[in-house]
């Protein structure tokens, strides 16, 4: 029961923010098809990760809420490095900001 209330307002909270930023910046900078498309690949992947660790710890969901929140932590760093689909997203997010 704590579990799902967690995992809700962990979704609300850090997930679909993280995801309206990151679409919202490959719209920006008007992205390739391919790279809108697998960061939609990884954000399926990586929320539920992230929903489940948030679940097993309840200090770093509530860190990690607050530095969302507080614009301490960007978006990017939420993308799974070890993810495949992930490494071409954040690589292309970070030289895009690097060229603005």
């Amino acid at each position: 029961m704590i579990a799902e209330f967690i995992a809700s307002l962990f979704a609300l909270f850090v997930v679909d923010p993280v995801q309206a930023e990151i679409e919202g910046r490959l719209a920006a900078v008007q992205a390739p098809i391919e790279i809108v498309s697998q960061a939609r690949a990884c954000l399926g992947t990586t929320g539920p990760i992230l929903i489940e660790r948030a679940t097993g710890d309840v200090w770093w969901a509530g860190a990690t809420m607050v530095k969302i929140a507080t614009g301490l932590t960007g978006s990017v760093e939420f993308l799974d490095a070890g993810n495949p689909a992930c490494a071409p997203v954040a690589t292309y997010l970070t030289a895009a900001e690097a060229e603005a």
